[in-house]
């Protein structure tokens, strides 16, 4: 599943070799994606725990966060995710819960608290709230009754 979600993020990102017909085929299948995204993004909280460092639904989560983020970086399937408003009330809700779980113990979902010396830590997570925070940022691009809403 990682394996697909990251041949989906290249095919996203490259804008200038996606057809109108690989396009509408994105927009159909972003509803599946938000909706999935919704179901396991309590998954990436669980990373907290260093048992859990590998967990697969967890890579999952955030990979599928990752083709979201460059499915809204795109106008085309920008306007279609702003109308899905789960996604928006999903992404502020683990937003807050990241950001509570990096208060509670090692912050492991930023870049400035995965440092330790001079080494980095190289976890999954890191830049995972980054990443919250610009799905939510796209989403409420040019879209007032989301802004509203955050």
């Amino acid at each position: 599943r990682v394996t697909l979600l990251e041949l989906m993020m290249v095919k996203v990102s490259d804008k200038n070799s996606v057809t109108s017909e690989e396009m509408n085929v994105f927009v159909r299948h972003a509803d599946f994606l938000a909706v999935c995204f919704q179901e396991k993004c309590g998954a990436v909280l669980k990373l907290t725990a260093a048992a859990d460092a590998e967990d697969e639904e967890a890579l999952v989560t955030i990979r599928l966060l990752d083709v979201l983020c460059e499915m809204t970086s795109n106008n085309g399937q920008l306007e279609h995710l702003q109308a899905f408003p789960v996604l928006l009330e999903t992404a502020v809700d683990t937003l807050r819960l990241t950001h509570l779980a990096g208060k509670q113990a090692v912050n492991i979902f930023t870049a400035t608290h995965a440092v330790t010396g001079q080494e980095e830590i190289s976890h999954p997570a890191v830049g995972f709230k980054s990443h919250l925070i610009r799905l939510i940022g796209n989403l409420c691009y040019r879209n007032k009754e989301n802004q509203d809403k955050v």
